[in-house]
């Protein structure tokens, strides 16, 4: 049979803290972002053949859809786990050959059956091979190479084939792997522990790329640490920001960095001029024998909160990430975790249970001890299940975790975080008189007509006006961050209260599960959550710009 239609499919991704489904609505977006690894994988399809991307998340999946495919390629990350089985189980039903890549398929091979090939790992290893045996029609079942690709193989992503009009933010990547070792990540085991990077050439020509698009507004490197490698990263920096200042700043960057960010002026002098308003830092936890215990090193040379502080400073937000349920966590944590999270002003902040994915050395550890119960479902922030047994009492543990979600969440506490953050912030918007269009376009004044009824009418009103009051005579420069912040707490204030109440129902109906010992039946390796194909690029939704993205 002739093989000419390749469909690249991406499935669908549950609400979550991370989703920002319920901010995306105020400004008509769909999904946070594309998927980056399936557009890098569409950039090696052999131009003779005819290939289409297609994200559940976006645009329904249907049957015609998969008829019209000789060849279904599904890319997923743990969490996509049931959408991602029922378009195989359609394929199936239809007749489609599926093949499979990207960290579900990778991390739980046994998981996959119906698949007809999994292409594993990294991308640029393995994709090439199968996708040329494919045409030959005597492709392997498997395809699985741990070789570390040099990226800077990797092609221009195909930015024109992702229906971007539906997106918040369009993702970039520059580097893969990181220098630190923490004992709950499993980057080492997925990128290698020397960053590779790609050329500040290369990267350019992604810009071009996606400029070409007409997409504008909010962009997102998806690096685990983007100044994994300074040198590299302050050379790509210049060459960005050269190209951002000719292009008038069409893009405003946010990315994921370690907290050692801070001790390097010049780094964050570059990742300023070259638009970087946000990043992403794993913070943890306020306990230094917590640190100690997770291998976070870095996060113990320096004072956490004046190095956040300096961040701010430049006019780049911190969002952090935190962690409850390490072994040496104090008795009184999650009073602490509130308490830093206050103190550092970080309004964004995403506390999980401790989770342990496979292949860390966390994993590892704890299987050594006999701890492992469960495999993880690639979400640490629903469910308030844990995959392996704590040292706490598993009751007290969702209870403190839930308290913490309550009160961070709290809409004044958040707002008051917002505020505080604002006054952090230089009195001017940096990079402001080098954008070409210093407009508040028809999207941003649809989205602040939309929060101020929505939020203003909202069960937390006189929070929200009383917020968007004082930020506005602090720093009206700001407006536009002022009412993003104020919608992205919108996601969480109603995504908190959908945990919450969920929760309590499952406790009223004698149903509560928290931490119960899987059955044997139901044990699976874990998983991360990692959306790429075939492990092209990784990408998190860890939060950015809502407003300022114009088509």
């Amino acid at each position: 049979m002739e093989f000419t239609n390749l469909l690249l499919v991406y499935p669908e991704i549950p609400a979550t803290y991370w989703s920002y489904k319920h901010a995306l609505s105020f400004i008509g977006k769909r999904a946070l972002m594309p998927p980056l690894g399936l557009a890098t994988i569409a950039a090696m399809v052999p131009e003779q053949l005819s290939c289409r991307i297609l994200d559940m998340n976006v645009e329904p999946l249907t049957d015609d859809d998969l008829l019209s495919a000789d060849l279904v390629l599904l890319s997923a990350m743990l969490v996509q786990r049931e959408s991602f089985q029922s378009v195989v189980s359609r394929c199936n039903r239809l007749g489609v050959p599926v093949a499979a890549g990207g960290p579900y398929p990778t991390s739980c091979p046994e998981e996959m059956g119906g698949v007809d090939h999994l292409v594993l790992n990294e991308g640029e290893t393995t994709f090439p091979r199968f996708i040329r045996d494919y045409q030959l029609g005597r492709a392997d079942a498997v395809y699985s190479d741990t070789d570390r690709p040099d990226i800077r193989t990797s092609p221009v992503p195909r930015y024109d084939l992702l229906s971007l009009e539906w997106y918040d933010t369009i993702p970039f990547q520059f580097s893969r792997g990181c220098p630190f070792r923490c004992e709950f990540c499993d980057i080492v085991h997925l990128f290698g522990n020397v960053p590779r990077t790609k050329t500040p050439e290369q990267f350019i020509r992604e810009l071009d790329a996606a400029y070409r698009t007409g997409f504008r507004g909010s962009a997102f490197v998806v690096d685990d640490n983007f100044i994994g490698n300074r040198r590299q990263v302050k050379a790509l920096l210049r060459a960005v920001a050269s190209w951002q200042e000719i292009h008038g700043m069409p893009y405003h960057f946010a990315t994921e960095a370690s907290i050692d960010l801070a001790q390097d002026d010049e780094l964050l002098d570059l990742m300023v001029s070259a638009g970087f308003v946000m990043t992403f830092i794993g913070i943890e936890s306020p306990s230094e024998s917590s640190l100690s215990e997770a291998g976070k090193a870095q996060n113990l040379r320096l004072d956490v909160v004046e190095a956040v502080r300096k961040i701010q400073s430049r006019g780049i937000e911190v969002t952090a990430g935190f962690i409850i349920g390490f072994d040496t966590d104090p008795e009184d944590i999650f009073d602490r975790q509130i308490t830093f999270v206050d103190e550092l002003d970080v309004p964004i902040a995403m506390v999980g249970l401790l989770m342990a994915l496979p292949h860390t050395r966390l994993y590892q550890r704890l299987e050594r001890e006999g701890r492992i119960i469960e495999g993880s479902n690639g979400n640490n922030t629903h469910g308030l299940t844990l995959n392996f047994t704590p040292r706490r009492e598993l009751a007290e543990l969702a209870a403190g975790y839930r308290r913490v979600l309550r009160e961070i969440y709290r809409p004044r506490n958040y707002f008051a975080r917002c505020l505080r953050l604002l006054r952090h912030y230089p009195e001017h918007m940096p990079n402001e008189e080098k954008r070409a269009d210093r407009k508040i376009g028809f999207r941003e004044i649809t989205g602040l007509v939309r929060s101020l009824v929505r939020q203003g009418f909202s069960w937390y009103g006189l929070s929200y006006i009383m917020y968007v009051v004082r930020a506005l005579l602090l720093k009206p420069a700001y407006v536009v961050r002022v009412f993003t912040m104020a919608v992205q707490g919108h996601h969480f204030f109603t995504i908190t209260r959908e945990l919450l109440r969920g929760e309590e129902e499952l406790a009223k109906a004698g149903r509560q599960d928290v931490g119960r010992r899987a059955q044997p039946s139901e044990r699976r390796q874990a998983g991360t959550a990692r959306p790429a194909a075939a492990r092209v690029g990784n990408q998190e939704a860890v939060g950015g710009p809502i407003f300022d993205n114009r088509m």
